[in-house]
């Protein structure tokens, strides 16, 4: 039998379109500009499927989304709205939406939705604290961030590991903690660890705790972060920093809920969510045999990458005015940017990301007196003369920055990243052996693999040169055209 779409939508334009639409994809059709009247269909067990805006004249979709899912908990709902935000789509998912579509929404993707739910309709409702639903954890309208949020809103009632990936600054401890505080362990606790900002020698005992005794200094038992973590969400941060010894242990968490501590011998059960991120190539790594395979595909069960804010520049308005409302929370003077300024930002390339965006809007809120920041205001921040073209001059092509100049914009970025806190000790030599591997990985490059030009590029001598490539595992880039 034909199945039969009910659509309730105020826009005459909408409904036209989705008439004609499900029409020819073989659907009968019935549309409304109205809840009432979807709601006496619904009540008397007419539809198949529901394809509804949210904003309607006389109810709020999100409103009739219980009555619906109670009266008929099998029949699909699919929730549209010009309200594109992150709250919308966890709204959609826990008042018991099938899926959600930001408007404007594309008709293909619509049908092939529409065609899963009647095929395995399946429900899987949760309600959230009324007390969660003010706040606003991601922000951003652009179709890059549409995409996030409906991953998120189908992933908050599940256990899956998640892998986050992007650029430095992007957000992936915040989507982590959204995730987390808006699904179904959020009244566990949320643990996040860092793996580039403890010796690696010490991660093991971080993530698992050690026994007394169990090595130099261990004077006392010590709990690590799974145990912390119990019953809640372990972020594992910058994950593929972590050193192989620790890969092998993590494994067998994944593998058998289980861990032992540095020192123990009693298997300990665990039931933490994991939730991995990083800003390199994990891949590469492999290749370079510096990350197990079998734990990559373990924690790659849900890929997430975040864009960088060049990507998605559309989004700069709504972050700064987000930005500026934390900040007048925190008694910052309250302040306007005006269109020409917000037209700069939104050219420049952000190597720093939303991070940085936010470290710049913190910093006019505090120290520049004037109400409104101008275009001005914003070149002299952000080091630039007038452009023709913003882009050219603000970060976007290779060798815009100096070496100088990128090697601190990382580094405020990276103490950006402890807050209020301070790095661990031995930074200097850490920072140093880090730039190795990125140097002469470059230089390889640049040269198609020939060790001799590398070396003359860096100013090695080239057994050096070789040396330092065997103890760093660096990929040696190889062309039929190098020397």
């Amino acid at each position: 039998m034909t199945a039969t779409i009910l659509v309730a939508d105020d826009d005459a334009a909408i409904r036209t379109v989705l008439n004609q639409a499900l029409t020819r994809a073989g659907y009968e059709v019935r549309i409304t500009s109205n809840a009432a009247t979807l709601w006496r269909w619904i009540s008397a067990g007419d539809g198949d499927l529901v394809v509804t805006d949210v904003v309607m004249p006389d109810e709020n979709a999100f409103d009739l989304l219980p009555r619906i899912k109670k009266a008929r908990p099998e029949l699909p709902v699919l929730v549209m709205s010009a309200q594109n935000t992150f709250m919308t789509a966890i709204k959609a998912s826990e008042k018991g939406a099938y899926d959600y579509l930001p408007k404007p929404f594309d008709l293909t993707e619509l049908i092939a939705i529409i065609g899963r739910a009647l095929a395995e309709p399946k429900r899987k409702p949760a309600r959230l604290d009324d007390d969660m639903q003010d706040g606003m954890p991601l922000v951003g309208r652009s179709a890059a961030m549409q995409e996030i949020y409906r991953v998120l809103a189908r992933l908050m009632q599940t256990d899956l590991t998640l892998m986050i990936t992007g650029e430095s600054g992007t957000g992936k401890e915040l989507v982590a903690r959204a995730l987390h505080d808006y699904g179904k362990r959020r009244n566990g606790p949320f643990v996040a660890i860092n793996m580039a900002a403890i010796p690696r020698d010490l991660i093991e005992s971080e993530l698992f705790g050690h026994e007394k005794g169990a090595f130099t200094g261990a004077q006392s038992r010590s709990t690590g972060r799974f145990e912390q973590a119990e019953g809640g969400t372990l972020f594992l941060d910058e994950i593929g920093d972590m050193p192989m010894d620790a890969q092998t242990r993590l494994l067998r968490v994944l593998q058998q809920g289980e861990y032992t501590t540095v020192g123990g011998r009693t298997p300990i059960r665990t039931d933490v969510r994991i939730v991995a991120a990083t800003n390199k190539d994990l891949k590469q790594l492999i290749n370079q045999g510096l990350f197990r395979e079998d734990l990559y595909y373990r924690l790659n069960v849900v890929p997430l990458r975040l864009p960088p804010l060049r990507d998605r520049a559309e989004d700069i308005p709504d972050l700064v005015r987000h930005f500026m409302q934390m900040a007048e929370k925190e008694g910052l003077d309250s302040k306007r940017f005006d269109n020409e300024a917000l037209d700069l930002m939104k050219a420049y390339a952000w190597p720093g990301n939303v991070r940085e965006l936010e470290n710049l809007v913190r910093r006019l809120m505090a120290l520049y007196p004037q109400d409104v920041i101008t275009r001005e205001i914003i070149e002299a921040e952000l080091r630039s003369d007038v452009p023709d073209s913003p882009i050219d001059k603000m970060g976007a092509r290779p060798g815009s920055l100096t070496i100088a100049q990128a090697v601190e914009e990382n580094m405020r970025t990276y103490f950006a990243s402890f807050g209020d806190n301070l790095p661990p000790p031995g930074l200097y030599d850490r920072v140093l052996t880090e730039m190795e591997y990125p140097l002469i990985l470059a230089a390889l490059t640049a040269t198609r693999g020939n060790q001799i030009k590398a070396a003359d590029l860096l100013g090695l001598n080239r057994n050096t040169l070789r040396k330092k490539i065997r103890e760093l595992g660096v990929s040696v880039y190889r062309s039929s055209r190098s020397a």
